[in-house]
Order: C-alpha cells, then sequence, then structure tokens
C-alpha cells in the first residue's frame, strides 16, 4: 500500500507550482505599483491612490482570488479535497509572494515590518509575520484534509468542526480588519460602508493613518480555535492514522532490508 499515492504527488506538484508562479507575478506587479507610489520605499503612512485605481486594485485581488478557487475546483474531486487545494495553493502563493519581495526589494526588513494585506471588503492590515502563520496554518489544515483522505476514502467534517474552523478564522480576520474599523466607526462611516471606496472623505483618512497595534492576543485565539479544530479531526480519525503510521513503518522497513540486502549481494 503507497502511503502517499503518485496521483496525489503530482498534483500537490503542480498545486504548488501555480502558486510560486502566482506569488512571483503578484511581486513583479507590487513591485511596479511601489515604483510609481512609494519610490523611496513602502511605508505609512500611505501613498494616497485614486478612487478609480483603488477600485482597479479591488478587481484585481477579486481576480486572484477566482484563480485559486477555479484551481480546487479543477483539481479537486470533492468539496473537501476542493477547498483542501485551495488552502494550499493560497498558502503557497501568499508566502512565494513575501519571498520574491524580499529577492527584488530587500523588503521585508523584518517579519514585524506593517503590510497592507488586503482590500476586500475593507484594508486588512498587520505585521508580516501575521499572515505568514496563517498561510503555514493554510498548509496544514489542507495537506492533513489531503492525506487523511488519501488513507480513508471520504473525510466529513462535523458541524462543530465547521464551527470551530469559522469562528477561528473569524477571530483571524476581526485582528486583520480591526485597525480600519475603528476609524469607519469612529469616523461615523458605517451607515456608507458600500460606497467607502469611492468616499473621498474616507479615504483621506485611510492615507493618513499610519497602524501602531497588532492585536496578537485575537489574532492567536483565533489561530489555536483553527488548529484545535483541524486537532479534532485528525483524533476522529486517529485509526486511519495509526493504520497508516504502521504502514509507513512497514514501508520504511521493507526499504532497508531491500537496501540491506542489496549492499550485501554486491
Amino acid at each position: 500500500m503507497r502511503i502517499i499515492s503518485k496521483n496525489l504527488i503530482e498534483k500537490l506538484f503542480w498545486v504548488g507550482i501555480f502558486g510560486l508562479a502566482m506569488g512571483f507575478l503578484e511581486a513583479i506587479v507590487v513591485v511596479y505599483l511601489r515604483d510609481i507610489y512609494y519610490p523611496a520605499g513602502f511605508g505609512f503612512p500611505m501613498s494616497p491612490v485614486s478612487p478609480q485605481m483603488y477600485m482597479v486594485e479591488l478587481v484585481r485581488e477579486v481576480a486572484t482570488i477566482l484563480m485559486l478557487l477555479a484551481l480546487g475546483f479543477l483539481v479537486g474531486k470533492n468539496g473537501i479535497q476542493k477547498m483542501a487545494y485551495f488552502l494550499i495553493s493560497f498558502a503557497a502563493w501568499d508566502i512565494i509572494y513575501y519571498i520574491a519581495l524580499k529577492l527584488f526589494l530587500d523588503w521585508p526588513p523584518s517579519l514585524l515590518t506593517w503590510d497592507i494585506l488586503f482590500l476586500i471588503p475593507l484594508p486588512w492590515l498587520g505585521p508580516v509575520l501575521a499572515p505568514v502563520i496563517v498561510s503555514l496554518t493554510m498548509i496544514w489544515l489542507g495537506t492533513s484534509l489531503l492525506l487523511l483522505e488519501e488513507a480513508n476514502g471520504q473525510v466529513f467534517l462535523k458541524t462543530e468542526d465547521w464551527l470551530l474552523l469559522l469562528f477561528g478564522t473569524g477571530l483571524i480576520f476581526a485582528s486583520f480588519v480591526l485597525n480600519y474599523s475603528a476609524l469607519i466607526v469612529q469616523g461615523n462611516y458605517l451607515s456608507k460602508f458600500l460606497t467607502l471606496s469611492q468616499n473621498h472623505e474616507f479615504l483621506k483618512v485611510v492615507y493618513a493613518y499610519t497602524p501602531e497595534k497588532f492585536n496578537w492576543v485575537m489574532f492567536g485565539v483565533g489561530e489555536i480555535i483553527v488548529f484545535s479544530g483541524s486537532i479534532r479531526l485528525l483524533i476522529r480519525y486517529r485509526k486511519v492514522i495509526q493504520y497508516t503510521g504502521k504502514e509507513l513503518r512497514t514501508q520504511l522497513h521493507d526499504i532497508r532490508h531491500h537496501l540491506f540486502n542489496s549492499h550485501l549481494q554486491r
């Protein structure tokens, strides 16, 4: 019995290649943008852009997500696999993006450097370390789901699993948008939320803002909850994991035995 099929290895390889290419492509776009808007180097407060350019960036981000979703739907055979491949491709894209920026621009100077991470539905802010941690968690979760399906045939997430994963994800999302959410509430822009991307007054506030504190507690709790949800899933399929571990040890023993016999025959 093969612990990981050749088919799964090939899919993971090509999904990784896709994430690698997208990461470099995204970084190249950002290199162009920073050359235009941040010739002295990126930092806060941000350089203002026109509402039209802001909308262009929103469309670009939507297109990026749709591409990753399309990849998941093309590669995965069922809902769990589609989600898993989406998570892995998204994470690979995000990690490679920062590696490429470091290669091209020698940025960020450290993992605690603040960055604007996303714009949908409002700007996400956080130190670079935070999205890297999220990406590693996504790779862990996506890979775990695929390996469980490889060994079990099909994996089912119970309502409790979904609640843990969604609640933890919600806390992580909240930690990223907390800064700008506070600006919206304090500036009484909540009633104008759907038109904020075209609101010149709000955009002035955004471009004058410099983040100072990231809510690591909220972020950390969210990560722990997501991780707990994945561990709960692994525990439920522990018999499959134990069986897979036994098969893996058997395969390793057979390989060592084969190598030893081959050495004696020489």
